[in-house]
């Protein structure tokens, strides 16, 4: 399936194309919408994510964060969308592979945030699944993990939808608003990766012949 799509209500800028979302590279163009919807969800999101810094919302600011955020794409380092709605092209929230490692795991961190007032809408869930689906297909990555506090139902419930699976817990794992905090760590294979190697002669669990 193709997912990369031109997208005409933004100058044909790729995107890519979920049920009820599409996500695009961030863009200096965006900062009014995403400082206001920011400011709008700043109760909703602070006990989930890293401390605010005092200029988080200035444009000074979001004009360094996306000259990083390209920087993170052409060293393919990390890949940052933003999350619209497809039937208004509204800026919704976000979504994020980060920490993208090759070699031998060829796996990546998924980290995502929606707006306050998009919440409960199937925003999120969308977004991660296509998301995935873009990083097993597009990016061939075998493996994507990702964290929230135990505290967090709601991101617990988007993650089991969309495949993942729940595989234990890391103390004091991120510092969040101010604290190390727990979190519950969440992952997802490749599907057609999912069934384990056969094992070799000699190897634990099987006698040399």
């Amino acid at each position: 399936m193709v997912f990369l799509r031109r997208d005409p209500a933004d100058d044909g800028e790729r995107r890519i194309e979920g049920a009820l979302v599409y996500l695009r590279h961030p863009d200096v163009k965006d900062f009014q919408e995403w400082a206001e919807l920011r400011s709008r969800s700043r109760a909703f999101l602070t006990p989930w994510e890293p401390t605010w810094a005092e200029d988080e919302l200035s444009k000074a600011a979001f004009r360094y964060r996306v000259r990083r955020y390209l920087q993170d794409i052409d060293d393919g380092r990390a890949y940052p969308y933003f999350m619209f709605s497809r039937a208004d092209h509204r800026l919704v929230g976000g979504a994020t592979l980060s920490q993208v490692r090759r070699g031998a795991a060829q796996a990546a961190t998924l980290g995502y945030w929606i707006g306050a007032p998009h919440q409960n809408r199937g925003y999120t869930t969308d977004a991660v699944r296509t998301i995935v689906h873009y990083a097993f297909e597009d990016l061939n990555l075998h493996r994507v993990e990702a964290a929230c506090q135990p505290e967090n139902h709601a991101s617990q419930a988007v993650l089991r939808k969309a495949g993942f699976e729940h595989e234990g817990r890391a103390r004091a794992y991120l510092r969040i608003n101010g604290a190390w905090r727990d979190h519950l760590l969440f992952g997802r294979t490749r599907p057609e990766d999912a069934k384990p190697a056969p094992s070799r002669p000699g190897s634990p669990g099987e006698a040399p012949q």
